[in-house]
């Protein structure tokens, strides 16, 4: 088993949480959900490069595919919408899932293309989306809101009725930077990097925990996940190549140098290692996503035993 990367405080033992990024085929999703992970996540643009669903859209079909599991966003990028209007859909969403959404925010960036399609400056997304977090929570108490901010105004407007879940689904903050650890911190209810090694999660473990006591809040429920890219052959080297495929065509750049970084490949023991790695960085939940050249692959005939192999590393632990 993996040595604990060094620079992190051990969280306390909670139940391993397995997520996958959710097929777009309903028939593939109710396999995911018979397999018994527990939950499922959508992402998605307005107007990026690589056609893709609209992640609320998206959400609310895989809110009415599923009966069981968790389904969230990874990653719903909170500036593309008024906040009113974002809070009326994921209080709907939740209401007829029976409380079980769980929303990534985050900021985007890569398509400007997307900010375009919104109507939204992209260099204030950073600062929308603080702003629209904090609405989010006073939106989903169902009661009128008074506000005055930099981007948002409104005049006790009241939405309602409220998200199932009491006080409305977690939020949990994504991205790579540390504005993005400091939102966590500050105002998230988690956090979820990608595109992180177990030694740089372990990092931002702890310097989320640090943020967070600076300003005396504890982290007794909050979730720490990872996004994590993954691609398993019995042949590492054939597992390497298609991640490295999937990264070129998703993001447009060379990842050669440091593939091995930023995603999880090789055998499939090889895979459970490495995911395990997270795991004792302080990675209490992870979400997913298999390499691959087209969606419909995403139920890799490796993936029950990957999910098998995580169930027992934790076990074990």
């Amino acid at each position: 088993m993996p040595d604990r990367p060094q620079g992190v405080s051990p969280v306390p033992r909670v139940p391993l949480h397995v997520g996958v990024v959710a097929p777009e085929s309903g028939e593939a999703v109710r396999q995911l959900e018979e397999l018994g992970v527990d939950s499922l996540w959508v992402g998605g643009h307005l107007a990026s490069p690589n056609p893709s669903p609209e992640p609320m859209v998206w959400l609310a079909r895989l809110a009415e595919q599923t009966r069981r599991v968790a389904v969230g966003t990874a990653t719903l990028v909170l500036p593309w919408y008024p906040p009113a209007v974002a809070a009326k859909q994921l209080a709907d969403i939740d209401r007829a899932s029976g409380g079980r959404v769980i929303v990534g925010v985050g900021a985007g960036g890569e398509y400007a293309d997307d900010f375009a399609a919104a109507g939204v400056p992209i260099d204030e997304r950073w600062t929308r989306l603080d702003e629209s977090i904090d609405l989010l929570r006073r939106f989903w108490s169902s009661q009128p809101v008074e506000h005055d901010g930099r981007h948002f105004h409104y005049d006790m407007l009241r939405i309602h009725p409220p998200p199932a879940q009491r006080g409305g689904p977690p939020i949990v903050v994504t991205g790579r930077k540390t504005g993005a650890m400091r939102r966590a911190a500050h105002r998230g209810d988690g956090w979820m990097p990608y595109l992180y090694s177990p030694e740089r999660y372990a990092r931002s473990v702890a310097t989320i925990t640090e943020m967070a006591a600076e300003r005396d809040r504890a982290l007794d429920d909050f979730r720490w996940m990872v996004y994590a890219m993954v691609a398993v052959d019995d042949d590492p080297g054939a597992a390497r190549r298609v991640a490295l495929d999937f990264l070129g065509a998703t993001y447009g750049q060379d990842f050669t140098g440091f593939v091995e970084r930023v995603t999880v490949t090789g055998n499939l023991d090889q895979v459970v290692d490495r995911l395990g790695a997270y795991v004792h960085a302080g990675a209490q939940q992870f979400v997913l996503l298999p390499c691959s050249a087209s969606r419909s692959d995403v139920l890799a005939p490796w993936l029950p035993a990957l999910v098998t192999g995580l169930r027992a590393l934790h076990a074990g632990r």
